[in-house]
């Protein structure tokens, strides 16, 4: 714990618990606990006071960015750009992992998300590879993986652009999974949580994760760690339906035995 002469009063660091859900999009009670050194209650009540100005909405377990009565839905999405800068190596090391579960002449879903384009750029070093079919609904991975054509086959589902997030949705971005059938589909997310199960800040993009899942025979859950114990408003699938989730080793050890508990497979990127 961080020496109580260190702590920064109240007000300041309200205010620096309000940038880093701004910089993060949410943030978790027990992280900010850990990173400020105090007891959770006391972050309770600042992510409390902070909800009550109306300067981010409180969710079970932390806050997102936002609140309802800021003429938004809760958990707004930041640009796709913005959100890359985010936990960006931890990102990359769970794009590694995810891309050493790739073999050759397998047909695998990539989701749209900064977590899965970390999947797909790591799949550009996999010299190895010969025969992969890449399925997704995300234009800037179709566009990363364009320099492995031909060794790659990269199949586009089509449908509506979502402006700032370069994803693909209905009507008729669904259209593909009834005809396919994935070995893999990798699936992002904006919280994993033990009861709520897998979640979504977008409903529409959470139906198209819906189908990439009924599409596929194993569902891999790639997740930053800040995004463990958090609920959105739209559910993707229970814990039941998911394979595995990876995540980044800073990933908290209490969220980690309560999904393990639910009997989600864990894979922790180092």
């Amino acid at each position: 714990m961080t020496d109580s002469s260190s702590r920064p009063p109240a007000a300041a660091r309200r205010e620096q618990i309000l940038s880093i859900v701004d910089e993060r999009g949410f943030a978790k009670v027990a992280q900010l606990s850990q990173l400020f050194g105090i007891s959770e209650v006391t972050i309770r009540a600042d992510l409390d006071a902070l909800a009550d100005g109306n300067a981010l909405q409180r969710v079970h377990g932390g806050a997102v960015t936002g609140s309802p009565t800021a003429g938004r839905p809760p958990g707004p999405e930041r640009p796709f750009e913005q959100s890359m800068l985010a936990s960006s190596l931890e990102k990359a090391r769970i794009g590694r992992a995810a891309a050493s579960l790739v073999r050759s002449h397998q047909t695998i879903v990539l989701d749209v998300g900064t977590t899965t384009t970390a999947i797909a750029a790591a799949l550009l070093d996999r010299d190895d590879l010969q025969g992969v079919v890449v399925i997704t609904n995300a234009l800037n991975i179709a566009l990363l993986l364009e320099p492995v054509i031909p060794r790659f086959t990269v199949v586009v589902t089509g449908g509506t652009v979502r402006p700032l997030q370069h994803s693909l949705v209905d009507p008729l971005a669904g259209v593909v999974f009834d005809r396919i059938r994935a070995d893999l589909a990798f699936i992002g997310c904006s919280g994993v949580d033990a009861a709520s199960g897998i979640t979504n800040v977008n409903l529409p993009e959470a139906d198209l994760k819906r189908r990439m899942l009924e599409a596929s025979a194993r569902c891999i859950v790639v997740a930053d760690s800040a995004k463990l114990g958090v609920t959105q408003q739209s559910r993707v699938a229970p814990i039941g339906e998911v394979d595995t989730l990876i995540t980044g080793s800073e990933a908290d050890a209490s969220a980690l035995a309560m999904l393990e508990a639910a009997g989600l497979h864990i894979l922790l990127a180092r």
